[in-house]
């Protein structure tokens, strides 16, 4: 019996491997002959796009826009977004966080690469570019070691100078951080305020009458793995009124301590009148530039991928707040309501108000680019 199995296990070995190598030599190679006729096709996603951190509108064309996505470079419609074409392909960073129009000659364009966010996701860049043929060709004009650029500011009065908020990198200390400025169109850039190696800014706001009257938001912040840490003493607003030579820290009313992330706007409608959210605290209101602030309400939003607010141009106490349901106040942030949401996505990251038409609104999303006409 025991010779029995052992030739029985002696075949079976034999078998398999003759069968195996047998299958082996018979398998047909792969070459272009019969791989030719497999095409590869897109199959989606049907319905949802990359998130969309900001967009711009040409002032003088409507209908030509342009969206930075955080994880998929620039595009750019001029058909009022019928079609969109990728402009940002090959340059070295994929990510996204602010794009910025100059005011002066619209085929000049800025943009900030890494994502302007702080969840776990967001993806870091390699500093501003700026094309000066309508998106055709890029240049990076520094700030690499920032990792994520918050907000840039054109002058109106001069194309070539240019502010930007450095919001550093998320995972680490140091880095390019602060309010940097350039005079020369982005081939030199000097630091003009910053706080400390753990604390960048993520925006950067003129006074449409005066460009010289500016606010600063700082953030700090870090991630680990394990946790996020939003915010610390050294988060504050801070005003300059010389073009950033000299600034001062806000306060009185605004408030202080522990503090998140700060989102501001300036209202179009009255300059005077300042709203700002902060994480950690709620919405405050200044009508006095800055120089006093009082709390509205206790609205505020997460500072991983929010805390952004839109005046509206022509009804001072009318501002939008991006959220994961996007919400507006109309009495100058004491109550918000959400937007509905009706046909479009949740998860709500930036806004544009025709100034001409304020019933027509673009709004940006985790699933795309929305339009409404009836507010």
């Amino acid at each position: 019996m025991q010779k029995f199995w052992t030739l029985l296990l002696a075949l079976t070995i034999t078998f398999t491997g003759f069968s195996q190598r047998k299958s082996k030599d018979d398998a047909p190679a792969w070459t272009t002959a019969n791989t030719s006729a497999f095409k590869f096709r897109d199959i989606g996603p049907a319905t949802t796009s990359g998130r969309i951190a900001d967009l711009a509108v040409n002032p003088g064309n409507k209908a030509e826009m342009y969206l930075a996505l955080a994880s998929g470079g620039v595009w750019k419609t001029s058909n009022n977004g019928t079609t969109w074409q990728p402009i940002f392909e090959n340059e070295n960073s994929y990510s996204t966080g602010c794009i910025e129009i100059d005011p002066n000659n619209t085929n000049t364009i800025w943009v900030g690469t890494g994502e302007n966010n702080n969840q776990r996701s967001v993806a870091y860049g390699d500093g501003v570019y700026v094309s000066r043929d309508g998106g055709k060709s890029w240049t990076n004009t520094g700030l690499e070691s920032s990792e994520h650029i918050g907000m840039i500011a054109i002058d109106p009065r001069n194309s070539n100078h240019v502010y930007v908020a450095a919001y550093g990198p998320l995972w680490n200390k140091g880095g390019q951080r602060g309010i940097y400025e350039t005079n020369d169109g982005g081939k030199n850039w000097t630091c003009i305020l910053d706080v400390s190696e753990h604390t960048g800014f993520n925006e950067i706001h003129m006074d449409p009458r005066n460009p010289d009257v500016m606010y600063a938001t700082a953030h700090q912040r870090r991630r680990h793995v394990y946790t996020h840490l939003s915010g610390g003493p050294e988060s504050a607003m801070y005003k300059s009124t010389d073009g950033g030579k000299h600034w001062d820290k806000v306060g009185n009313g605004f408030p202080g301590g522990d503090v998140g992330r700060i989102g501001m706007d300036i209202s179009p409608a009255n300059p005077d009148v300042l709203y700002a959210t902060v994480e950690g605290h709620g919405m405050y209101k200044s009508t006095d530039r800055g120089e006093s602030w009082s709390k509205q309400s206790g609205h505020e939003t997460s500072g991983n991928y929010y805390v952004e607010l839109i005046a509206h141009p022509t009804r001072v106490n009318t501002v939008y707040s991006m959220d994961t349901y996007a919400h507006v106040s109309i009495d100058g942030g004491k109550g918000f309501k959400r937007i509905p949401k009706k046909d479009k996505h949740v998860d709500n990251h930036c806004l544009w108000i025709d100034p001409t038409n304020t019933k027509h609104i673009i709004i940006g999303t985790d699933g795309g680019l929305y339009e409404t006409w009836d507010e």
